[in-house]
């Protein structure tokens, strides 16, 4: 049977190992393509001392999926006077796992972690596989913006 659970700081090597495993697949890595040391360290970083929930989905002992929620706040706005916002990432299930509503159980625990926190949106970036499963939760598709790459900064 399939448990979603909070992460703790002792789930350090698990995080790594299915994040680093979620981006392989999400970036088309093959399997002896190397991550970035910084990559690696800012993950491990983020994930210790980091603003966030993560949860696992467990098959046994084993993880199967993972999700997580980054919290930020900013300026308040009329739109969203507590100024806390939060942005979810790292949604996977592996592949032999899919289509039995995982996901969907990491997503829902984790709306409710923002719910508490009293965030006030979440967004995302979907992949094409997982957007009809965010449109389900009450996501909407969002063209608003604009981004910019600082690298690419011109004075």
């Amino acid at each position: 049977m399939v448990e979603i659970v909070k992460a703790c700081v002792d789930d350090i090597n698990d995080f790594m190992k299915v994040r680093l495993e979620m981006l392989r697949i999400v970036n088309s890595m093959k399997d002896e393509e190397d991550f970035s040391p910084q990559l690696i360290s800012a993950s491990r970083e983020y994930f210790l001392n980091g603003n966030h929930t993560t949860v696992f989905a467990k098959d046994d002992k084993k993880i199967i999926g993972c999700a997580s929620v980054s919290y930020i706040t900013i300026m308040p706005t009329y739109d969203h006077p507590s100024g806390k916002r939060a942005h979810l990432m790292n949604v996977y299930t592996n592949k032999n796992y899919r289509r039995q509503g995982i996901a969907k159980s990491m997503l829902k625990l984790l709306i409710d972690e923002t719910v508490k926190k009293g965030c006030s949106e979440i967004t995302l970036d979907a992949t094409e596989e997982g957007f009809p499963l965010y449109l389900a939760l009450g996501f909407k598709e969002n063209k608003e913006g604009m981004v910019m790459n600082v690298k690419d900064y011109k004075i």
